[in-house]
């Protein structure tokens, strides 16, 4: 996926929602770039998204924009790499069956969790809900604790799932980087999953190299999670 010349007072796209197939399928233009679907990050942030297939857009060249942009931001999960069924679902699992905890999110339960920015959030909020497992601390901040405390285990789990490469990039996403990058093209990823896992995708999947020139804001690095348009910011 070529990228084109650039122009001036461009704003950064920030790519969040990737179609179920593949890029090929993406439409994105000039006007998407230039109009006020296309707000800077810091205003209103009314961004075209890479993946959103518009009606009016349904004629355009598949081409990631005839200008480039300022910079390229990325999502991490289900944009960069399809984790959340298959990676970090299966991490949070494998920690409860290791601690001994009678917790289980199958794929729907998981869905649902997922409206709930961060994984410690995550937690908290599903036990909150359904009570919290026996032998778990009673004090607000041991549980706090305990809740850090398997959610760096899940993590040391999923990043064994990336090193293994047993999730890999979504077609088209390192094509879309390399470009990108070899264009002046600044490129990020803003995610709220842990920083430690977003960056050993990024270094294990996209290689060193490109890690280099890659920015991250994840986790715990900003004050607020998604929904809050902070880390993007």
């Amino acid at each position: 996926m070529a990228l084109a010349p650039s122009s001036a007072n461009l704003v950064p796209i920030f790519v969040h929602s990737l179609s179920s197939s593949s890029f090929p399928g993406l439409r994105l233009c000039h006007s998407c770039i230039l109009s006020p679907c296309a707000r800077s990050l810091t205003s209103q942030r009314r961004i075209c998204l890479l993946g959103r297939k518009r009606n009016d857009h349904a004629k355009l060249p598949l081409t990631l924009c005839e200008a480039f942009p300022d910079a390229l931001l990325f999502d991490c999960d289900g944009v960069l790499v399809d984790t959340e069924r298959d990676g970090h679902r299966v991490s949070f699992n494998d920690t409860f069956a290791e601690r001994g905890l009678n917790v289980t999110w199958n794929v729907g339960l998981y869905g649902e969790l997922l409206k709930i920015g961060g994984g410690k959030e995550r937690m908290i909020a599903y036990f909150n809900q359904v009570g919290w497992p026996v032998g778990a601390p009673q004090d607000e901040k041991e549980r706090n604790d305990f809740v850090a405390s398997l959610h760096k285990r899940k993590t040391d789990r999923f990043m064994e799932l990336i090193e293994k490469r047993s999730l890999p990039l979504r077609p088209g996403v390192a094509r879309m980087v390399d470009d990108a990058l070899s264009n002046g093209v600044k490129v990020a990823v803003c995610s709220t999953s842990n920083e430690k896992a977003v960056s050993a995708i990024v270094k294990v999947l996209l290689g060193s190299r490109q890690a280099e020139s890659i920015s991250i804001f994840a986790g715990d690095i900003v004050p607020h999670k998604k929904p809050d348009p902070v880390c993007s910011n």
